[in-house]
């Protein structure tokens, strides 16, 4: 057993099996305390929610609770794993909305027979929640899920997997651009991977203003285009006419690569390829598609981010998700809109162009961190995360006419510390 497996597995069973518990918020060391909490005073809280439903949110935990739920059909890069097995990993995701934003979670596992099943199980128990976080669904069943919850539901349903990717991959984008001296919308951008996050990472770059007409989609069966009669309705969405079919054809003077595919994927022959400067997201997990220290000997140019955390400019979705619910939450969102991803994209930009904190440099063993071509991404222990990102989206829901309680009183947040302080 290796080292990393035994430590991991004592890590998740001892003092106690999980990583999460449920904690009590008010006193319950008397009588009168139980009486409150319980019958008879209990009743008191279910007339007025009776009455007023909207005031579940003053009584209960509702407003700061969100539910991350999975089928379990696509967990991290092991597969289907079924939902059982999933558990850990949505602990996992418990651990970060708590420790990074105050958020509270209940990890939902859900062992559905269909797509509609698990659509209707989510629906009938979102009533107790602020929001819902989807977790490790596969494509394309997890993009009609997606779409289904957020029309039957009234409160923010987000595909992390989806839209966290494209969040922290198009800010590091847009800042790896600025630095190689190139526009977004000029850009030459292959994708090699066409699930779940690949879509949604393409479809937000389009918002921040890419071409269609210069992107390229790679699938196992080559470059997503016109003339193909394969693709699904998700898959056609990308396609357009080129004579460039192949992974190689596209990769000639290309100026971006997002890899969200398996590894070893991307050759060194392939990154020669590309333009001057080129920039590569190799985001498979946890051997990315090509490795950084293949893809610097090969170009001396070559921008690089991963999805690990031993290599610079980390592909993280805990630089968004958690900060994003927080300002859902807290202007009682009824939904997460592309206004408020953009808003979040640009917040998770500009923080690594700001001189990082001193405790943050040591706590990665470094004397500094400056923006530049090993930092385009902020680290995650960074703070001011949730003072910049739920800050953006509370008012970019505000503004976008999503929110139905105005700007908070305490924000901006300075810290977890300050979520419950009016």
């Amino acid at each position: 057993m290796s080292d990393l497996k035994a430590a991991a597995l004592e890590y998740h069973m001892s003092p106690r099996p999980g990583k999460t518990s449920v904690e009590l918020t008010k006193p319950t060391s008397s009588a009168r305390d139980l009486a409150l909490a319980y019958s008879p005073g209990v009743a008191e809280p279910v007339r007025e929610i009776a009455d007023d439903p909207a005031l579940a949110y003053k009584y209960t935990n509702k407003g700061n609770l969100v539910a991350v739920v999975s089928d379990g059909t696509a967990v991290l890069g092991l597969g289907d794993t079924g939902p059982l097995a999933s558990k850990p990993v949505m602990e996992g995701k418990a651990v970060l909305f708590k420790r990074f934003a105050g958020v509270d979670v209940f990890d939902i596992e859900v062992a559905s027979e269909s797509p509609q099943a698990f659509i209707d199980t989510v629906r009938r128990i979102s009533i107790t929640f602020g929001g819902i976080n989807l977790e490790d669904i596969k494509a394309p069943e997890c993009f009609d899920i997606e779409r289904a919850l957020i029309e039957q539901c009234d409160i923010p349903v987000f595909h992390d997997d989806q839209h966290g990717t494209a969040i922290v991959t198009a800010a590091g984008m847009l800042n790896a651009l600025d630095i190689a001296g190139k526009k977004l919308e000029d850009a030459k951008i292959v994708c090699l991977g066409a699930g779940a996050a690949a879509t949604a990472c393409m479809k937000l770059l389009i918002s921040l203003g890419a071409k269609l007409e210069n992107i390229y989609m790679v699938d196992r069966k080559g470059v997503i285009h016109s003339g193909r009669d394969d693709l699904n309705q998700y898959k056609a969405a990308f396609a357009h006419a080129t004579d460039q079919h192949t992974l190689e054809q596209a990769m000639e003077g290309a100026d971006v690569f997002v890899g969200l595919s398996g590894p070893n994927l991307l050759s060194a022959e392939n990154l020669k390829r590309m333009a001057d400067n080129p920039i590569v997201f190799a985001s498979s997990n946890p051997d990315p598609e090509i490795r950084p220290e293949l893809a610097h000997a090969t170009r001396s140019d070559v921008i690089m981010a991963t999805g690990r955390s031993d290599y610079p400019n980390q592909v993280n979705n805990v630089l968004c998700f958690p900060f994003i619910f927080r300002g859902a939450l807290d202007v009682r969102a009824t939904r997460i809109n592309e206004e408020m991803k953009i808003a979040a994209v640009h917040a998770v930009r500009e923080l690594a162009k700001l001189p990082c904190p001193a405790e943050v440099c040591a706590a990665y063993g470094l004397e500094k961190l400056e923006f530049g071509r090993n930092y385009i991404l902020p680290k995650p222990i960074d703070s001011r995360l949730i003072t910049l990102v739920a800050d953006a989206v509370a008012r970019a829901a505000i503004d976008s006419g999503v929110a139905t309680l105005p700007y908070p009183e305490n924000y901006p947040l300075q810290s977890v510390d300050d979520v419950f302080k009016f």
